[in-house]
């Protein structure tokens, strides 16, 4: 081949710089498929045979592939897609060796590599302990400051409406949260489930000595209750608080309670209170492990001499019970003297970690995820730049040191590669030359070779001679 040829053929279908010579190389400007009418406006066929001989005998066979629904090809196709997109990714961030050999500066870039992806794997460690933690409760200890007053008004014989002729007293229950840090504060009756005001039975009777607030589903939450009725005497009353527990907490019955040591806690606390005792004590059972010998206190609490593990939710309900409401005692005074008077009372309320929020924040958060992700791209781009001038280069040098040779070299590549995309088996170079057809298979191919024509040549006759009797 003259070397002037040869350069009129490299703009047509250039090789990759620097790939090694008999790779296939990519068609440049087009995609991969039979050639098209640039090659004789045909279907490629090797000079001196026919397209059935080629069709029949040299095309590559389709392998069978096993027909999948529709749906499940599609979402095959997009995990696929997606692996290759990590994958891919994870790779163009590192670059090749024979890079880092040609620039030593470069290690500089992998330690960094190296370290982004430790601190990766501390950033998911440290997520998933925080999605773990979020899991379990996380409260608080805080005071609730409870504030109790009244106002007494007395009666006006001068008042036109029924309200002022009469003498009454208000009686108000408020609080609020003390070195509250959150910006949203919490309402006053948040904090409990119900709240019930017990009057003198003598002065109101039966019937109307209770005032009872209970939390519902529609409940709207409130900063304070108010209380108000007739009379001029001073009034004692009673004030019953259940608060509000999240999760639920329950008292423990006093045998259990002087057992365990515990008054009132969650119900997942008691089990582990039981299970510490179970294990302290050595009462699980040496052979079978789901069982558990009871000592004499198990015995007195659950009545029996023996009990599953299984079976101590089921007996624990009926040895636990509603907390203790909080109780205070107070006296309405309609003395004036006593009407700027407010009681005060500190209750410990559990409230929710504010680390909390910052935590599952620090989860929701993506604010600097658009910013990683365009200085990844940055990376990816400037790597593929990085390989596309180590290629050049090696392109370069290989044809500035042989340029004959890398020619050649890179025209049988190109063969190949057409061999490839025509679906074409064999050697074309070989078939060529007449030395190929004197070889001792070559008499037995043309005498089958006939002898197929002659059988397709009698089955078309027979036809013919079948449709012109009928």
């Amino acid at each position: 081949i003259a070397m002037d040829s040869c350069f009129i053929l490299l703009p047509l279908s250039l090789q990759r710089p620097g790939m090694p010579s008999g790779a296939r190389m990519p068609h440049q400007g087009a995609p991969m498929g039979p050639p098209g009418p640039p090659y004789g406006g045909s279907p490629a066929v090797r000079p001196g045979l026919t397209n059935p001989a080629m069709e029949a005998n040299r095309k590559r066979p389709v392998p069978s592939q096993q027909q999948l629904p529709q749906q499940q090809q599609q979402q095959q196709a997009v995990q696929n897609r997606n692996r290759n997109t990590k994958r891919r990714k994870m790779a163009d961030k590192i670059l090749p060796q024979r890079i880092r050999e040609l620039v030593p500066e470069s290690q500089a870039y992998m330690d960094l590599l190296a370290f982004e992806r430790k601190l990766d794997q501390t950033i998911m460690r440290k997520r998933v302990d925080i999605q773990e933690a979020l899991k379990r409760p996380m409260k608080q200890k805080r005071k609730l400051r409870l504030y109790i007053s009244n106002t007494f008004n007395p009666a006006k014989a001068d008042a036109e409406d029924s309200d002022g002729s009469i003498a009454s007293w208000e009686l108000r229950v408020e609080g609020k949260l003390l070195d509250d840090p959150g910006k949203v504060k919490r309402k006053f009756s948040s904090f409990f489930k119900s709240l019930v005001i017990e009057l003198d039975k003598d002065l109101y009777g039966p019937d109307n000595h209770l005032v009872e607030w209970h939390r519902t589903a529609t409940t709207q939450e409130t900063d304070g209750f108010q209380v108000k009725r007739p009379g001029d005497v001073n009034v004692r009353c009673t004030l019953l608080l259940m608060l509000d527990y999240q999760p639920p907490q329950f008292k423990l019955d006093p045998r259990l309670a002087r057992l365990l040591g515990i008054h009132t806690q969650t119900r997942s606390c008691i089990i582990q209170a039981l299970w510490q005792y179970v294990k302290t004590n050595k009462l699980q059972d040496s052979h079978d492990k789901e069982y558990i010998n009871c000592d004499k206190y198990f015995q007195q609490i659950f009545d029996c001499p023996r009990l599953k593990f299984s079976e101590i939710p089921q007996r624990l309900t009926n040895l636990l019970l509603p907390p203790d409401p909080i109780v205070i005692n107070h006296v309405i005074s309609v003395d004036p003297n006593d009407q700027k008077k407010t009681a005060c009372y500190d209750i410990d309320v559990e409230v929710e970690d504010p680390l909390k929020a910052q935590m599952s924040n620090f989860l929701l958060s993506t604010a600097n995820q658009q910013e990683i992700a365009s200085l990844d791209n940055k990376i990816h781009e400037t790597i593929e730049s990085i390989n596309q001038l180590k290629i050049q280069r090696d392109f370069m040098l290989s044809f500035s040191r042989d340029p004959k040779g890398y020619i050649q070299d890179w025209l049988k590549s190109q063969s190949r590669d057409l061999r490839l995309m025509t679906d074409v088996i064999g050697n074309p170079d070989e078939e060529r030359r007449a030395e190929f057809y004197y070889q001792p298979w070559s008499q037995e191919a043309v005498s089958r070779y006939f002898y197929c024509k002659i059988q397709q040549r009698r089955q078309e006759l027979e036809q013919a001679l079948a449709l012109r009797n009928t």
